[in-house]
């Protein structure tokens, strides 16, 4: 999506909203707020726009509930908040849809789901089918019993990869900022709101900060990095102000709010798309110069002769980062032997394989078809 225009012709919409926004900075759910938002979704279903929540706010409506003063530190608070406050978050969100006679649905997702390709494919199969019956899905991380290692880290990226899940036209993430601005506007009130930018935009990096809320995990920098996920699907991303009156309709008739990030790069094939949502890598290969220009000039597959180092305890099948001799990634894709192979065969010809390890699984490392460049 490269033009505001096309906004109202978004056949599926993604919209995430922030934890400040949704519980009065941190006071409980603002259900005010929440029914105007649900009104507007409403109306998109009715003009044939299928629009999926991302949903944030059950770790603060769960610290309210419990009467907290702040939001924990302690692991196990967190997830036992974010059970208390998921029920209510998705009982005010079924409550105001039924006023329209639209039914939702709560779908919480680790990043596990995302990495493990068949249920990845079954969350991408149980979202289509909800958008299909006219079930509006309700998406937020399984925070009960997510730990570090495999959290999302923020809603911001967990709408991004849902985007590219269902290859969604539009996302757009409420915040409590009315944009994007070029600097800091509490530091320099003659800052610039950034009406439009390539999510490649240099300025962007520059421009960006962290979260002033405290509730949430992301900032404008976790937003940009979504928007340049999402964009791989070629989806369009706006960074809008939730507080406006009538954001997410007036959005779609094309009105020139907030910043409108533009996906100017192809979109990637599915299976692209999966590979790049990984956060979490299971291991590093070094390459050396000729392998590098061969796979990101050529789109060749990676042969174990073009490999300098071995690094992590990967196995057959796991997402391997691929490192230029300077440390900097330039690709990953799905390793087709594990490290303990990989440190043997690395920087011999694949014609070797068989006499070092008595057998063949593949002729390639990674073959160009599970190969994606960063």
């Amino acid at each position: 999506m490269r033009s505001r225009d096309a906004f109202r012709n978004a056949g599926k919409i993604i919209i995430k909203i922030g934890s400040s926004l949704l519980t009065r900075g941190g006071r409980g759910l603002d259900h005010q707020a929440l029914g105007q938002w649900a009104d507007q979704i409403a109306r998109l279903w009715d003009r044939g726009q299928e629009t999926l929540l991302v949903s944030s706010g059950a770790v603060a409506e769960g610290v309210a509930r419990l009467g907290w003063k702040t939001r924990p530190q302690n692991l196990n608070e967190l997830q036992a908040a974010a059970a208390v406050g998921q029920a209510g978050l998705i009982q005010a969100y079924e409550s105001h849809f039924q006023r329209h006679g639209r039914r939702t649905a709560q779908v919480l997702l680790t990043h596990e789901d995302m990495r493990h390709r068949q249920r990845y494919l079954n969350a991408r199969s149980t979202l289509a089918t909800l958008l299909r019956h006219g079930v509006i899905p309700i998406v937020n991380e399984n925070d009960t019993v997510v730990i570090d290692e495999i959290r999302f880290g923020d809603n911001d990226t967990l709408g991004a990869l849902v985007a590219n899940l269902i290859e969604a036209d539009l996302l757009i993430i409420l915040t409590d900022q009315p944009g994007l601005y070029e600097r800091d506007p509490s530091l320099d009130p003659t800052a610039k709101l950034i009406s439009e930018a390539s999510v490649r935009d240099p300025r962007l990096d520059r421009a960006a900060g962290g979260s002033r809320s405290g509730l949430g995990r992301g900032g404008m920098a976790t937003k940009i990095r979504a928007a340049r996920l999402a964009a791989r699907s070629g989806t369009g991303t706006v960074i809008v102000g939730g507080n406006e009156n009538n954001v997410i309709f007036r959005l779609l008739q094309g009105e020139s709010l907030g910043t409108f990030l533009i996906p100017d790069t192809e979109p990637l094939d599915a299976r692209k798309r999966w590979l790049m949502g990984h956060s979490r890598i299971d291991g590093r290969i070094v390459l050396d110069a000729g392998a590098v220009k061969a796979i990101t000039e050529k789109g060749t597959s990676l042969l174990p002769v073009g490999v300098k180092a071995v690094e992590g305890n990967f196995q057959r099948g796991d997402v391997v980062a691929c490192l230029n001799e300077h440390g900097n990634e330039i690709a990953r894709g799905l390793i087709n032997y594990s490290a303990d192979e990989a440190r043997k065969i690395h920087g011999r010809p694949s014609t070797a394989i068989s006499g070092i390890l008595g057998y063949v699984d593949e002729p390639e490392l990674i073959h160009r078809d599970n190969l994606v460049l960063i």
